[in-house]
């Protein structure tokens, strides 16, 4: 049976190793050029200096530096991020093409009958051919995921958080729970469904709506959100560059009421000497009572979303590999 299903996917192997070597032709180049010029513009030891307080002054010098070096990071290798956004994809592509025609093409050929007239139970079928492509996704999923968190390291740094979308996804553990859960889904629309292409429409759908729920909706409130308010007038204000995400922001009045939404103003006004003339009114929008508000999620919290989101994303491909084992023992004739 092992020999059989080696012989059956050892081309869709022998692919999707060409695909990881092609990966890694692109990245590996472009990931130790961005890694040498991180450290030695002193982007790394800048931001190793300042990320850890959450607040710092207006116009910090060194808040400033950084926010140049960063910039200048950013603008010679911002245009490598869209390779990020690319590589989202790979999970998906596996769940297509491994997942979804796992099944449905030994039905759709109808060469599952001769398989279990055979002396092969269906059990034994399923959990072997199940086990091994699995295991076979794991193997290269864990291969990606190690190359994606050393390739995006630097750019981490730059943009300031790494809770940022298609960010977030492309590093820590995620990417192993999303593979195995595209595989798996790929595997149960193969038992629902008798035609390839239809289980892998339905794997696709699938697999975008999940990651759309759980990234836009459940994600932001994994955990309880925190708030963190500041005066408008004030001489400190939040550290950028500490990698919180920040969810909300808006400016308030003195009695809680909201003046303005997805805004954040600060406004430094020095103290005259006491002998001093009054210079003039206030500014407008710096009044006396003003004040920000940001609801966020500490940077300190990324590798527990990791776990969180990989938990669900295993804890759903193990229910539909039960639910497919259940068809193909009961199901499918």
């Amino acid at each position: 049976m092992i020999w059989m299903t080696w012989r059956q996917h050892r081309q869709q192997v022998l692919f999707l190793l060409l695909a990881m070597a092609a990966v890694a032709a692109l990245i590996v180049p472009t990931g130790l050029r961005m890694h040498d010029v991180f450290t030695d513009s002193g982007l790394a030891d800048c931001l190793h200096r300042t990320a850890d307080s959450e607040f710092v002054a207006v116009g910090d010098d060194s808040q400033t530096d950084c926010g140049e070096l960063a910039n200048q990071f950013l603008a010679r290798f911002g245009n490598l991020q869209p390779l990020a956004v690319l590589l989202a994809v790979l999970p998906l592509l596996v769940g297509l093409f491994l997942g979804a025609p796992l099944v449905a093409r030994e039905v759709e050929h109808g060469t599952h009958r001769l398989v279990w007239t055979q002396g092969v139970s269906r059990l034994r079928w399923a959990l072997v051919k199940f086990g091994l492509v699995g295991a076979g996704c794991l193997a290269v999923a864990v291969g990606y995921t190690l190359l994606m968190n050393w390739w995006i390291r630097p750019l981490n740094g730059a943009n300031g958080s790494r809770f940022t979308v298609l960010i977030f996804d492309q590093q820590g553990i995620v990417p192993i729970g999303y593979t195995l859960f595209a595989v798996a889904l790929g595997i149960f629309a193969g038992t629902v469904t008798p035609q390839v292409m239809t289980a892998m429409a339905t794997t696709l759908v699938g697999f975008l709506a999940v990651r759309l729920v759980l990234a836009g909706v459940a994600r932001p409130h994994f955990q309880a959100q925190r708030e963190r308010t500041f005066p408008v007038t004030s001489n400190v204000e939040p550290n950028q560059l500490n990698g919180d995400w920040i969810i909300r922001t808006g400016i308030y009045d003195a009695s809680g009421v909201q003046i303005a939404a997805n805004q954040q103003r600060s406004c430094r006004i020095e103290s005259p000497p006491p002998t001093a003339t009054p210079t003039g009114p206030v500014p407008e929008g710096c009044e006396e009572g003003l004040y920000n508000l940001q609801v966020y999620q500490p940077a300190g919290r990324f590798w527990l979303f990791q776990a969180i989101e990989t938990g669900i994303f295993l804890a759903l491909a193990a229910i539909l590999i039960v639910l497919a084992v259940h068809r193909v023992r009961r199901r499918i004739s």
